[in-house]
């Protein structure tokens, strides 16, 4: 019996003092802050988010960051959450530096969300808005689903870009009798050329030769004409054809 009363005792002091530390974490009373004000505030912010984006006027946030990012936050939650419904519950803290971080627990038509606003007190301003994170609530079927879904994603790029890594790899053996093909084609072309120009070559020096005795026919034929006995004093400076 006294066993079981010492354990009761422990967990009683224990209890005590989780709440006593959360008490002296909490500066509410110091920056003057309520449960109702903060209720007001939280229930004020969903309604103007919910609102901006079913009159879709976003545009008119541009100009502060905050708001902006809060409201495309909310909008993106709303594809999963369904309608905006009500507020379930709200607890706030405010730190020794004037930090005020508000939970509050939104319910929808398909499903739950909870919204953290972040707020930073100061002198002059009061407590300004400072971030809003909106998180949906997903049953552990549809965390497990969406964790199967990614896997298999990952697993099939991972296969996929192996797939294309192997048929690269297989390629190679291909370049080499590519190459050779190439080179075996580069050769024939170079045959060939160099067959034309010697042909070419060939040509020319039969036209010469041709063309040198043509010459010395006509300038025998030209000193026979003129009674020379020689053809040594004759230069045939061209050969035209007459048609």
């Amino acid at each position: 019996m006294k066993k079981w009363l010492l354990i009761l005792g422990m967990v009683t002091c224990l209890s005590t003092a989780a709440a006593c530390g959360k008490e002296e974490n909490d500066y509410s009373a110091q920056y003057q802050v309520t449960q109702e004000m903060v209720d007001s505030y939280v229930q004020q912010q969903l309604e103007g988010f919910n609102s901006v984006v079913e009159q879709g006027a976003q545009a008119y946030l541009a100009e502060d960051p905050v708001a902006s990012a809060a409201v495309a936050g909310w909008e993106s939650a709303l594809a999963d959450m369904g309608d905006y419904q009500s507020i379930e519950s709200i607890t706030y803290i405010v730190d020794e530096d004037g930090v005020m971080t508000i939970d509050a627990a939104v319910k929808g038509t398909k499903r739950d969300a909870s919204v953290q606003f972040v707020l930073e007190y100061s002198v002059t301003q009061g407590f300004a808005l400072s971030s809003v994170t909106t998180t949906v609530t997903y049953t552990f079927g549809e965390l497990m689903k969406n964790a199967g879904l990614n896997t298999l994603i990952g697993m099939g790029t991972v296969f996929v870009v192996l797939i294309l890594i192997c048929l690269i790899i297989s390629c190679f053996n291909f370049i080499p009798k590519i190459q050779k093909a190439f080179s075996k084609k580069e050769k024939k072309a170079e045959a060939s050329v160099d067959g034309a120009v010697a042909q070419i070559v060939q040509n020319e020096e039969v036209n010469e030769t041709d063309d040198l005795e043509l010459i010395a026919v006509i300038a025998a034929a030209v000193a026979a004409s003129e009674g020379a006995a020689s053809s040594d004093g004759y230069v045939v400076r061209s050969i035209r054809r007459v048609r």
